[in-house]
């Protein structure tokens, strides 16, 4: 097969991107497929990168990713333009027959460039547009899962033209002191990997923190901060989706922040399986599947829970589609404890991926 991945990206998650595509790429069988690498600059700008990448990070399994620029290499998205036409640049069309999506964050899990693959009419791993959007709003997503019955932690959502209303700030203050209590968690809505993410013991710190979170969105999520062992999923699948054995995160820090997951070697450790009883395992992966299919998503995510050490409550905490995926990340280091292998993973994320565009051309879209 002819595999585009695509990686890096505008979001604050594009160093994390390189990483990740790094590790796909080069777990890639070379003999049966042709691997093109598009990078995505920080500006938005694609570009296909030489065949001499691909083979330098393929010797050395320690080397990350780098995007070169050039106007030759610059590559355009072609609505329409199928699996022989949608890329192109200079030198002419750039086949494929699936792109794997290595992009975390915005503008490559909120259903952006799901959205783009759609118009350019080819296959891709991950959900649909939908779903992804859904996926990373973290709003949205609690609110379907409440409807669902399913366990999340109480929340209040925020929108930044309600609290740089002096009047509505106060009130959103209030209501989140009675109602959640401090200490509380403030996030942004939309972005991954924590960033923007911190504690607020007090209502001064909660105005300052929320100021900080406001910086990666426009929306934000006040949540009671909860003592909690975090606890993981995987999910693999289309319309059976399939759940694996779940891992812990174990930070040294306060809480799993951006910090502990990519900058402080000794920032966590995991353990798979967690060590969670039987009965606990079954209820994770019951959870994780049923949290999947709210959101009607497909390829693959993974699911995070929270399971609070004060009295051993499980909570679905958030979920993402597009993980973490270097060789240490969480979501293959389950699959492979399930007895599914870091290569095998990517090739059967490629298949879903071209068995959920098939699928999707055999339905009607004209009275013709």
């Amino acid at each position: 097969m002819n595999i585009a991945v695509v990686f890096g990206g505008k979001s604050g998650e594009h160093e994390v991107s390189l990483l990740s595509a790094s590790s796909i790429a080069r777990n890639i069988p070379a003999a049966a497929n042709r691997v093109y690498l598009i990078g995505i600059t920080k500006s938005g700008a694609w570009y296909v990168q030489d065949d001499a990448e691909l083979e330098r990070i393929r010797n050395n399994p320690e080397a990350v990713l780098a995007i070169r620029e050039s106007e030759s290499t610059r590559v355009s998205v072609v609505p329409g333009g199928g699996c022989a036409g949608a890329f192109r640049c200079e030198s002419g069309t750039i086949p494929v027959d699936a792109v794997f999506p290595v992009l975390h964050g915005s503008f490559g899990e909120d259903g952006t460039i799901q959205g783009l693959f759609e118009m350019a009419d080819v296959p891709y791993v991950g959900g649909g547009v939908m779903a992804s959007a859904l996926a990373m709003d973290k709003e949205k997503a609690k609110v379907l899962w409440q409807a669902a019955g399913l366990p999340v932690v109480p929340f209040i959502a925020v929108k930044y033209s309600d609290w740089n209303n002096e009047a509505e700030r106060r009130v959103l203050v209030q209501k989140a002191e009675k109602d959640l209590s401090y200490p509380l968690f403030v996030k942004p809505s939309c972005a991954g990997s924590s960033v923007g993410a911190s504690k607020a013991s007090n209502r001064e710190e909660l105005e300052k923190k929320a100021g900080e979170a406001f910086a990666w969105d426009d929306k934000i999520i006040i949540e009671p901060f909860v003592p909690a062992r975090e606890i993981e999923c995987s999910v693999t699948g289309n319309e059976a989706p399939v759940a694996y054995t779940p891992g812990e995160i174990i930070p040294t820090h306060e809480f799993y922040d951006y910090d502990a997951k990519y900058t402080d070697p000794d920032g966590a450790s995991l353990k798979i399986p967690a060590d969670i009883s039987e009965q606990t395992t079954k209820k994770v992966r019951q959870i994780a599947v049923q949290a999947y299919k709210t959101l009607d998503l497909s390829g693959l995510s993974r699911v995070d829970f929270f399971i609070d050490k004060r009295n051993d409550t499980l909570y679905l905490n958030e979920i993402n589609t597009i993980p973490g995926f270097t060789s240490i990340s969480m979501f293959p280091k389950m699959c492979e404890a399930s007895g599914l292998p870091y290569g095998d993973l990517v090739m059967k994320l490629i298949h879903l991926a071209k068995a959920r565009f098939d699928a999707k051309r055999n339905l009607r879209t004209s009275r013709q």
